[in-house]
């Protein structure tokens, strides 16, 4: 049996893992054997007539936790190879748990972690033991349990002592929560049979999908090079993940994920783009375009196939959000008139107030972010303003205003401009 402590003091740690609450924990762990290359996740709980979670254990079929590299896994603050490797990592969707310290996130919902694991050494499969108790968290306990496990495949186990949640609290939220955490990640691995499955039902999350669209097929005419996409608008946030395109081999492996070009932008329009390809299959893309002539045998963003699938599915993504942004708009204007931001108009002046409400929609659809984060005042401001140049023989300073503040691509500035009849 081996006695360690790590690096820093239980309460340092808890003060590390603030942040942290149960759902977010209990998502570290699914994680952590997604880390470890396992395609199956079981969750296991019981609960008495009172609701209570009597039991809870996790499990992976994973590679294991190597007993010779505890240090690695159990100290939060040791420079190891997966943390160098999470930040090589940060285009691909492997590596995504926080090394050790998501591993001591349990002291959110129980008073005790127990790892069971069995790992393959040198041919052998062994089998180990790991506690830590929320008391003692810069303190663990390990032992081997058997030096030669015969007839078992790898995994692990954690069980939790003492959990503080509810069964209501586990369907009600957590449930929920893990489906917004985790169905991008299942979606792009569900070729490859990936799974969650919680007291024997499988983690659905179709009820998260408002839009899909599959096996759509861009065609580059000049090469004949191929790419089918699916396309997936979310009903709730991805959390830390946000809006991506992911791509795909011919396997059916990710090779790359990045920011699309409508992430961040201020309208709740949760996506997804999978986009699978051979075209991938020998894809750099890591070069730049000014490396592009030195690598002239290898694929690269410079690749007119790429430039070509890339402004496909630009196109794709702001005509599936136009009708979304449409109805945020009209959402937009009852909250303005609820809230007295609207200027009051007479009669007379009815003319006036439609030209203000259906500039304020156009540009809310161009833009999102000019009406994000504002209070009452700088929304009556705003609002004010807008309205005394749309009045005036300075409409052209409407525009020049908003392009001052946020970036309008060519087409949302030509847009604009026509509405405004600078055009």
């Amino acid at each position: 049996m081996a006695n360690n402590n790590v690096n820093i003091t239980s309460k340092g740690i808890k003060k590390v893992l603030q942040p942290y609450n149960e759902k977010q924990a209990l998502a570290e762990y699914i994680w952590n054997g997604f880390d470890a290359k396992a395609d199956t996740i079981l969750i296991d709980y019981t609960y008495n007539a009172l609701g209570s979670i009597e039991s809870l254990k996790i499990s992976d079929n994973g590679y294991g936790i190597n007993f010779s590299l505890l240090k690695d896994k159990f100290n939060p603050f040791y420079e190891s190879e997966k943390a160098m490797e999470q930040r090589i990592h940060l285009h691909k969707s492997t590596m995504h748990g926080k090394n050790g310290v998501g591993r001591l996130t349990f002291f959110t919902f129980a008073h005790a972690a127990e790892w069971n694991t069995i790992y393959e050494e040198n041919g052998q499969f062994k089998n180990a033991s790991i506690q830590v108790a929320a008391g003692g968290l810069n303190h663990y306990e390990a032992r081997m349990l058997d030096e030669d496990v015969k007839g078992k495949a790898t995994g692990t186990t954690v069980s939790f002592a003492h959990v503080l949640f509810s069964k209501e609290a586990m369907e009600q939220s957590i449930i929920p929560y893990l489906q917004a955490e985790f169905c991008w990640f299942l979606e792009l691995h569900r070729k490859r049979g990936f799974s969650i499955i919680i007291n024997g039902e499988a983690l659905t999350y179709q009820e998260n999908i408002v839009d899909l669209e599959d096996q759509l097929v861009f065609r580059y005419p000049e090469t004949n090079t191929v790419f089918t996409v699916k396309f997936i608008q979310w009903k709730e946030s991805l959390h830390k993940e946000l809006s991506k395109n992911y791509f795909i081999n011919h396997k059916g492996e990710e090779v790359y994920k990045d920011y699309t070009t409508l992430n961040k932008k201020a309208d709740e329009y949760y996506h997804s783009v999978f986009i699978e390809s051979e075209f991938f299959d020998d894809f750099d893309f890591s070069s730049k375009d000014h490396e592009a002539q030195v690598k002239l045998y290898a694929r690269t963003k410079s690749a007119p196939e790429y430039k070509f699938l890339i402004k496909k599915v630009n196109e794709l993504l702001r005509n599936k959000r136009k009708p979304f942004l449409k109805e945020f708009s009209n959402k937009l204007i009852e909250k303005y008139e609820s809230e007295g931001v609207l200027p009051v108009f007479q009669e007379a002046e009815a003319a006036q107030r439609r030209e203000l409400v259906e500039t304020l929609k156009l540009m809310y659809e161009l833009q999102p972010k000019l009406f994000s984060g504002l209070s009452i005042d700088q929304k009556k401001a705003f609002v004010r303003l807008t309205h005394v140049l749309l009045n005036s023989n300075e409409r052209a300073q409407l525009f020049y205003i908003i392009e001052g503040i946020v970036e309008l691509e060519a087409e949302e500035k030509q847009e604009l401009l026509s509405f405004l009849s600078l055009a």
